[in-house]
């Protein structure tokens, strides 16, 4: 799988950057690999969370919705953030990128009044 996306708004640590390619990484399940289109040296990991979590279940605002065009749960792509250090990796439940899958629009939103952790460890 690849896709293009256009970020909203630069996600955090990336500025100037809207653009960039997602592509499933070989051999990785929900693994994902998110390269700035400008600098492909600029690259980010994203996992699906549902292939590593249970009970994620983040709620977006209108607010977020309407920024993505969402119409319907099953137009937005969930991925998270990936962490990789010498104590295993972290995922960022709290600040997932929203995709419309549709469309290719994307945001790095923050959960407002959701206690997920920024660094959650995968076992």
């Amino acid at each position: 799988m690849s896709a293009a996306l256009s970020f909203v708004a630069p996600p955090p640590g990336l500025a100037p950057h809207v653009e960039f390619a997602l592509t499933a990484v070989d051999g990785s399940d929900g693994l994902f690999t998110m390269r700035a289109v400008d600098d492909a040296d600029l690259r980010l990991y994203l996992v699906d969370p549902d292939t590593v979590l249970h009970d994620y279940a983040p709620v977006l605002t209108d607010e977020q919705t309407a920024e993505l065009s969402l119409e319907s749960p099953d137009d937005a792509m969930l991925l998270v953030v990936a962490h990789p250090s010498a104590e295993g990796v972290s995922v960022n439940l709290l600040a997932p990128v929203v995709v419309n899958r549709g469309t290719g629009v994307a945001s790095q939103v923050i959960l407002e009044g959701q206690d997920y952790p920024l660094r959650a460890p995968l076992t």
